[in-house]
């Protein structure tokens, strides 16, 4: 149930008291009243009024400006006819206004309906009302003058940060029901087809000659299937070269280059690298990244791997362990082939092959990171790529 209806109920039934008890004021000292023909004729208003815009302050929705500036009208108007309607030492002795604290009434109105600015508004233009009605500020009118405004103001920034929490619940709430639905279908999927595709894997390995190949594109769907399935639904814009061979993989669609973009997931991005022969290892959350920062890093992995498969081979396994740090992101890229002997990738720079130099520590350099490559002959490569998140800047500069 929203929080502003018991509000809204509130404000009904007040109005109609304080209009009970504005006119009671009246009966009770109608002979203090050098014209009470003026103050009959505005309860008769403040009456009729009253009781037939109750549907109006039923909720947020019925309760349009066109009424609230109407509403309060009456209240500024009823608190300037009080020196026409009484005499002066009415004045004089701080006797209340024609709406007396009805007026409060319309001010809540504008606090629920708007928040705390529109209160400040309302609550304003009746401060003004009554110096002028008093011709000067005396001491009760300033304290309930302050009063009406303090109160109103709290009240109308209580409602936003309720509208605030209301909406933060919804989107809770959302997320919760998605994410169960989502857990039943991957155990669905789970029990049902990621098993038969591993048997599929399995016996095709067994069996030997066409049924291999089966069997390891088989791998490749599994693989796709899993990491789908644990990683969500996204948009595709790319498919990894896997896919000429017969594998679909996930694809993510790449980041935009605008600047007001906001940050993205890193593990979404590297996702369509996981495949039989590449796991990826990810955190539980999400890894936000500027988007320049996150493609430059996402295309220096994709660099890494093609090193894995042209100088490892097709059999070679890699791993991609990606890490949150407070102030980086940290993804390394491993493979179980020969490693790179020593001096060998300064003699490929002087052949001109610029592979590691320009698409993976270039990529990094760029980003105000660093590409460490770490490699023993017979014991495999890793390569670790570190990214600061505050490196949206200097990847637009470049």
């Amino acid at each position: 149930m929203s929080v502003e209806q018991p509000l809204w109920r509130a404000l009904t039934a007040y109005r109609v008291l304080t209009m009970l008890y504005a006119i009671g004021l009246f009966a009770t000292g109608y002979d203090e009243f050098a014209r009470p023909w003026v103050a009959v004729a505005f309860y008769a208003l403040l009456c009729v009024w009253t009781l037939a815009t109750l549907p109006r302050v039923a909720n947020a929705a019925k309760c349009t400006k066109r009424f609230l500036t109407a509403d309060l009208t009456i209240a500024l108007v009823g608190i300037l006819l009080t020196r026409v309607a009484v005499d002066s030492s009415w004045i004089e002795n701080d006797g209340p206004t024609l709406p007396s604290i009805w007026t409060a009434g319309s001010v809540l109105a504008f606090a629920i309906k708007g928040g705390w600015r529109w209160a400040a508004f309302a609550s304003t233009l009746v401060a003004a009302a009554n110096i002028v009605e008093r011709g000067a500020p005396t001491r009760d009118t300033v304290h309930n003058v302050i009063l009406v405004w303090v109160a109103s103001i709290a009240i109308g920034y209580v409602v936003e940060v309720a509208r605030a929490s209301e909406r933060t619940l919804a989107r809770a709430l959302e997320i919760e029901a998605a994410t169960r639905e989502r857990e039943r279908l991957a155990r669905d999927i789970h029990d049902g087809v990621l098993q038969v595709l591993a048997m599929v894997q399995r016996r095709g390995s067994a069996l030997g000659g066409e049924a291999e190949e089966l069997g390891r594109m088989a791998g490749e769907q599994e693989v796709a299937l899993r990491t789908l399935v644990s990683g969500g639904l996204v948009p595709v814009s790319r498919v990894s070269e896997d896919a000429a061979q017969g594998a679909v993989v996930r694809a993510v669609e790449e980041p935009d280059d605008d600047e007001d973009a906001g940050p993205v997931d890193v593990r979404v991005l590297l996702a369509p690298y996981a495949t039989a022969r590449v796991t990826l290892a990810e955190p539980g959350a999400p890894v936000p990244l500027a988007p320049v920062a996150a493609k430059e890093l996402t295309a220096a992995v994709g660099a890494a791997l093609d090193n894995v498969r042209k100088h490892a081979g097709t059999d070679a396994r890699a791993w991609i362990l990606v890490e949150d740090e407070p102030d980086a992101v940290i993804v390394t890229v491993r493979d179980d082939g020969p490693g790179i002997p020593e001096g060998r990738l300064a003699q490929a720079e002087g052949e001109g092959r610029l592979g590691v130099a320009l698409s993976i520590r270039g990529r990094l350099r760029d980003l105000g990171g660093t590409a460490e490559l770490i490699s023993v002959p017979g014991q495999g490569t890793e390569v670790e790529l570190k990214v600061p998140k505050d490196s949206r800047g200097k990847a637009e500069k470049r």
